[in-house]
């Protein structure tokens, strides 16, 4: 059934006996790996930023001569990168009659009956603010994967944080192989890249998250044709399943929320929520508004971004797809406008991409 908007009564929420089942996904694999709604680290600024450097390479020719002045002095530069918090508000209203009316039970269209004992939910209030809360961690994971940044300078309209597939510059691959014709090598040219770049190094935190069609043909190329066992494995309090590669051991995360032409290859150590703390209240709390009427309203409110750490730590793959896969799409634009694709305020040298192509 959908949802309605505005204050919620005893006539466009009827109660029902029973147990009561949950028919939408409520998982966010991504999200919780990394802290969740209550994890993360706390900004006190709507852009935040954080800054990295490297090494130069590995030089087998750099000896010194016997009594040598000293060489002229070397540094190395540092880069940086930021992203933005955005605003996740909602609310939710019952009236007092719905909320004290826990044991009417609706007969579709027929006055409603008492039936005494115990309604599901019994708590009405509590009940929506529940569902609103996971409500906006789906809305969150989807954005952490596809948002598309945004960062206005007026109140005209509203800032979005920059998600994972945007982010993600350096290590990008296509194939023209679908899902059913994806190979072991597809994804091990794209983990090379990432590892190549410094990424993908940490044991427990090397990550491939994928759509459910893209699952299976992991499932197919590394396990079924290898006969590979696969295992197990809990990272930040999510079950992942793993396979082993040439580049180590990887977590297989199943999220619902990319699409399904893009295989991510994820280090997730370099990932964190970071919150927007605000006094008194902290960050995704829920707080009664002012009473207008007979019925309790409660606002839900936090900003959220995303901290991606170093984007040449991870790596994307786009593979091909089918007719009727296109057909199907459904468009996964986050926003009406278009926005800049940018790294950071700053310009950045132009980022390095690899088309792996397969015949």
């Amino acid at each position: 059934m959908p949802g309605i908007t505005g204050q919620g009564t005893t006539y466009n929420l009827p109660n029902y006996v029973g147990e009561l089942f949950a028919v939408s996904r409520e998982d966010t694999p991504l999200l919780s790996a990394i802290g969740g709604l209550t994890g993360g680290r706390s900004t006190t600024a709507t852009l935040f930023e954080w800054q990295g450097y490297d090494l130069r390479d590995p030089d087998a020719n750099r000896q010194r001569l016997e009594g040598a002045a000293a060489p002229d002095g070397e540094a190395r530069v540092r880069f940086h990168a930021n992203n933005v918090v955005e605003i996740h508000q909602e609310s939710v209203e019952i009236s007092y009659t719905k909320q004290g009316a826990t044991g009417n039970r609706s007969t579709d269209g027929m006055p409603t009956v008492s039936v005494g004992g115990t309604v599901i939910p019994a708590d009405e209030l509590g009940w929506q603010i529940t569902q609103q809360l996971k409500q906006i961690s789906r809305d969150v994971e989807a954005s952490f994967i596809s948002g598309t940044y945004q960062n206005p300078t007026d109140n005209t309209k509203p800032r979005k944080t920059r998600g994972l597939l945007e982010a993600i510059a350096t290590n990008v691959a296509t194939t023209t192989h679908t899902a059913a014709q994806l190979t072991a090598d597809d994804v091990l040219d794209l983990a090379q890249l990432a590892w190549d770049n410094g990424g993908i190094r940490e044991t427990e935190t090397r990550t491939i998250v994928v759509n459910s069609t893209l699952k299976r043909a992991l499932t197919r190329a590394f396990v079924t044709d290898r006969n590979y066992q696969e295992e197990t494995r809990n990272v930040g309090g999510v079950n992942l399943q793993t396979i082993e590669t040439d580049f180590g051991r990887f977590n297989i995360m199943l999220d619902p929320y990319v699409p399904k032409d893009k295989l991510l290859v994820l280090s997730l150590e370099e990932l964190a929520p970071r919150f927007l703390e605000i006094p008194g209240k902290g960050h995704f709390f829920a707080e009664p508004l002012a009473k207008t009427g007979a019925a309790d309203k409660v606002q839900l409110y936090g900003e959220i971004g995303l901290e991606y750490g170093n984007e040449k730590a991870h790596a994307v793959l786009t593979v091909g797809v089918t007719a009727s896969e296109k057909t199907a799409a459904e468009p996964a634009a986050q926003s009406d406008e278009p926005a800049p694709a940018a790294q950071s305020d700053e310009p950045a040298p132009a980022a390095a991409k690899r088309s792996a192509k397969k015949a």
